[in-house]
């Protein structure tokens, strides 16, 4: 009888610990899936992936709750929560008197070289976007979710372009006014506050169609190329249906300059082109760092992260296809010099998350904690 009780006694203990685990184990589960509202739990399927439609595809109303977003967080507080970790030299120290929009572009800034010509490249910014998308759902009752700007049928013209509409409450504004140092004044986030590289009232637009001329060596034949040469249909049909399984190749014909993505960049200039505004601190030094001011940049990443979907759908050997380094060395390794990443790689957040997302987290836009499609 002793010696059952006391198996009964042991029994009931390891079933205590089972239960403390299981509760910890849901517990963390549950803190994680709340950092990102909406997503499935991890090890759930995406029964029901919110669909991404082409800006031109939302109604007015769709246009105008997106903008708000963005608006709303750019009237929200600075948060403690932001750790540089890289802290570069070229770029402007932490403004404590900033917004949590602000927050989200200093990540950007921070990581500059851990997140661009890396392996970071595309998971991060597909963990990027969908972390805006998040916070502004969690802060500001956002209900939507991000839309994306396929800018193939705006190449032959992006000047012209129907996107840039001056609406003053679904807007994404027009181009710059030169004698504001380019600074959008219509649309719906004319009076956005921004505080990098400097504070102002407005993000900074200017049309540029040759963008290498003061980049590139005279020497180097892509010096006087026009960007819109290579964002075109025939461009992203190249990338969909070429690499096959070369993740690497993928990437460095998409980032590298003059592909797609820094050419659209470029094309843009301003905030989003990277260049420092005459009334910018002391030694800024442009480049790919501040470019969210202007909020085209995650309709720009929205179409990126579309044509890595549509290359990974493309073919069973794209699907998982990763390789990369940690370290920028364009020189000798076109996305990355190691110590290499993999899979269980953590993506940087410079302190804005409580646990860093993995990679493997993002390699299925219907698949871990993400759950949407393009339409």
């Amino acid at each position: 009888m002793l010696l059952s009780s006391s198996l009964k006694a042991l029994a009931g203990a390891l079933l205590l610990g089972a239960s403390v685990v299981s509760a910890q184990e849901t517990s963390e589960k549950a803190s994680v899936a709340g950092l990102f509202p909406g997503w499935p739990k991890p090890g759930k399927k995406c029964l029901f992936p919110r669909k991404r439609k082409e800006w031109r595809k939302l109604s007015n109303r769709e246009k105008e709750e997106w903008l708000d977003g963005f608006m709303c967080l750019s009237k929200l507080p600075h948060t403690d929560a932001l750790t540089p970790v890289v802290r570069p030299p070229d770029i402007a120290p932490v403004n404590a008197s900033s917004s949590f929009y602000d927050d989200i572009v200093y990540m950007h800034m921070d990581l500059n070289l851990k997140i661009h010509f890396t392996g970071q490249f595309l998971p991060w910014h597909r963990w990027y976007q969908q972390f805006v998308e998040d916070q502004m759902r969690k802060k500001c009752g956002f209900k939507g979710t991000m839309p994306y700007w396929d800018w193939t049928k705006d190449a032959h013209d992006i000047y012209n372009s129907p996107i840039w509409e001056s609406h003053p409450r679904h807007g994404l504004g027009t181009w710059g006014d030169p004698n504001k140092v380019f600074r959008v004044t219509d649309g719906a986030l004319r009076n956005m506050k921004l505080s990098y590289p400097s504070p102002i009232v407005g993000f900074r637009r200017n049309f540029t169609i040759q963008p290498y001329l003061n980049v590139l060596p005279a020497t180097n034949p892509n010096h006087t190329i026009f960007a819109n040469e290579t964002y075109q249909a025939k461009d992203v049909h190249r990338l969909v249906n070429g690499y096959v399984g070369d993740f690497v190749g993928f990437q460095y014909d998409f980032e590298f300059v003059p592909g797609s993505h820094s050419a659209l960049h470029r094309t843009l200039g301003g905030d989003m082109g990277g260049y420092c505004p005459s009334t910018a601190y002391p030694g800024c030094v442009g480049g790919p760092t501040f470019s969210p001011n202007d909020v085209t940049f995650f309709l720009h990443h929205g179409m990126v992260d579309k044509i890595w979907a549509d290359w990974q759908k493309k073919n069973k050997k794209n699907k998982n296809a990763f390789f990369g380094g940690s370290v920028q060395d364009r020189a000798k390794f076109p996305n990355g010099a190691p110590p290499n990443l993999g899979l269980r790689s953590p993506m940087p957040a410079a302190g804005m998350v409580p646990e860093e997302a993995l990679i493997e987290d993002v390699m299925d836009i219907k698949g871990g904690y993400l759950c949407y499609e393009y339409v």
